[in-house]
């Protein structure tokens, strides 16, 4: 796991081009993309925290960049709601909503096995 300021080059053969993006926290499980001051590829996992400033950018812009760029899952944090989202790319390369947890209950992962968040301690001050 990775954290900002760590820089991700999202790379992809069908997608002509790069990105270079600076998640909040990343999960990278195939390491062959590793350098030693960014990551060359597709991150498992990318977990944005929102904050009043980026909330457009992040639940938009990055939505659709990661999904493009075929990131297996994307967590969005919104602490001002107390809310995690999950978005996990199903069999046509489309993110779906694995699910919405507003202040209490698990949030599991589906890319991460046995990788879990309690919401409730997550938000606890």
């Amino acid at each position: 796991m990775f954290h900002a300021p760590f820089d991700i080059e999202l790379k992809n053969e069908r997608i002509e081009g790069k990105k270079i993006v600076v998640p909040d926290l990343t999960v990278i499980c195939d390491r062959s993309g590793l350098t030693d001051t960014k990551f060359v590829g597709v991150p498992t996992l990318i977990i944005e925290i929102l904050s009043p400033s980026n909330q457009a950018y992040d639940l938009v812009f990055k939505l659709n960049l990661y999904m493009q760029y075929g990131v297996h899952e994307y967590w969005i944090v919104n602490p001002m709601h107390r809310v995690v989202q999950i978005y996990s790319l199903n069999d046509n390369g489309q993110y779906e909503q694995a699910g919405v947890w507003k202040e209490t209950g698990t949030a599991c992962s589906r890319a991460l096995d046995g990788f879990s968040v309690d919401v409730e301690q997550l938000f606890q001050s």
